[in-house]
């Protein structure tokens, strides 16, 4: 009997505006990279750096294996919160007014402020985010047991 750990993502948008109007949410699966799952290993043996922050960007490239980095990163904030209960991690990022503003296509897990290691990266359609809006990202990352 072989076994096998699974990480499966899901990330939840949410652009609200200076009232706190819901003006967008929208859900998807995420993929997780070669050096997210590189990074993974490496927690698990005792070192390296945990992800830590969030990034949002503006290319629509699809996600692949072999990604590094977001393709056009327009800012990288710390997790608002990041919480374990059971199997699932829950990081929420938090791009508030002025912070990130522009067309919103992808975004990222990072373990660093800059540079560092992608964890893993999803596009969705393409939205504008104001300057005086707040858009929040709620990421999953479960990780399941097939036999």
């Amino acid at each position: 009997m072989h076994e096998r750990m699974r990480l499966q993502g899901t990330v939840t948008h949410e652009l609200r505006d200076s009232a706190g109007r819901l003006l967008l949410r929208e859900t998807d699966h995420n993929l997780v990279v070669d050096d997210g799952l590189n990074l993974v290993a490496v927690l698990l043996s005792g070192s390296g750096a945990a992800p830590s922050h969030m990034a949002i960007g503006s290319d629509n490239t699809p996600p692949n294996p072999a990604d590094e980095a977001l393709g056009n990163e327009l800012v990288r904030v710390a997790f608002t919160s990041a919480t374990v209960t059971d199997n699932v991690i829950t990081w929420v990022g938090t791009f508030g007014p002025g912070v990130g503003t522009g067309t919103v296509q992808e975004a990222g897990i990072f373990n660093a402020s800059s540079g560092g290691t992608l964890l893993a990266r999803i596009i969705h359609g393409a939205f504008a985010k104001g300057a005086s809006d707040t858009l929040t990202i709620t990421w999953t990352l479960e990780l399941t047991n097939s036999v």
